[in-house]
């Protein structure tokens, strides 16, 4: 083709599709304002709790998604799970800021006389049982009660902690809390089925967590897993994340 041939060929397609003009690039300050929204997944969740149960971070994650996608708690940026296999005498409650992608608290926390003794092994949704309950909670208002500066816990899973309201099992500090008493007596001092955090940190742990936030109970025992319907909802949610993970890795 010659020169002049080339020429004319690019004037006609010039004249049948028209320059669009560029748009420019957003400027810095416009980056540096727009929002970001961060997607927790029980990856993100995991390397910000090296030393917990990551199976456990999986499950709790999914619970409160499976929560949300029926409508409860869909504004909530905080989680905590509490991870009931383990001894009373180790971190066993992490607090995760879900907008901010952020570990706020790694703490012991107490469990209820009526669980057993430094690792809790029995569970109860009875008034009077004194144990600890298992399962997702939604947080409430805070209140200042015989335990002082409270938080009200709504369990959201029927037959295993739906009666948390009732037997004013709350989040609270306790003296009992004490990682030094738990190292000479071989456990930390129980609740009343109430999740108790030492006096020093309750406060800020409570502050973070309520008016619609989630906490999350674990231990895996099979008549709660086997039964609970948003239990039953997050591991079939956690067994497509895996598969979905696993096929993407053999890509």
């Amino acid at each position: 083709m010659t020169s002049r041939a080339v020429t004319a060929a690019i004037v006609i397609s010039m004249s049948i599709f028209p320059a669009v003009a560029s748009t420019p690039p957003p400027s810095p300050d416009l980056l540096a304002r727009a929002d970001v929204v961060y997607q927790p997944t029980a990856t993100s969740l995991e390397q910000l709790a090296p030393d917990a149960d990551p199976d456990v971070i999986a499950l709790g994650l999914a619970t409160m998604q499976c929560a949300q996608r029926h409508g409860v708690g869909e504004a909530a940026q905080r989680l905590a799970i509490i991870d009931y296999s383990r001894s009373s005498q180790t971190p066993r409650l992490w607090v995760f800021d879900l907008a901010r992608h952020k570990l706020l608290y790694r703490e012991v926390v107490a469990h209820g006389q009526g669980s057993g003794g430094d690792v809790p092994d029995r569970f109860s949704n009875q008034e009077g049982s004194h144990a600890s309950s298992l399962g997702l909670f939604v947080t409430r208002r805070t209140y200042e009660g015989k335990n002082g500066y409270s938080l009200r816990m709504d369990g959201l899973e029927p037959g295993f902690n739906d009666a948390a309201m009732s037997r004013a099992i709350v989040m609270h500090g306790a003296d009992y809390v004490d990682p030094g008493i738990a190292e000479r007596q071989g456990r930390l001092g129980r609740s009343w089925g109430c999740p108790a955090l030492r006096p020093g940190v309750a406060g800020d742990v409570i502050d973070v967590l309520k008016e619609g936030q989630f906490i999350f109970s674990y231990y895996p025992e099979r008549e709660w897993l086997m039964n609970s319907a948003l239990a039953q909802c997050a591991q079939a949610r956690v067994e497509q994340q895996d598969t979905a993970e696993y096929f993407l890795g053999t890509r």
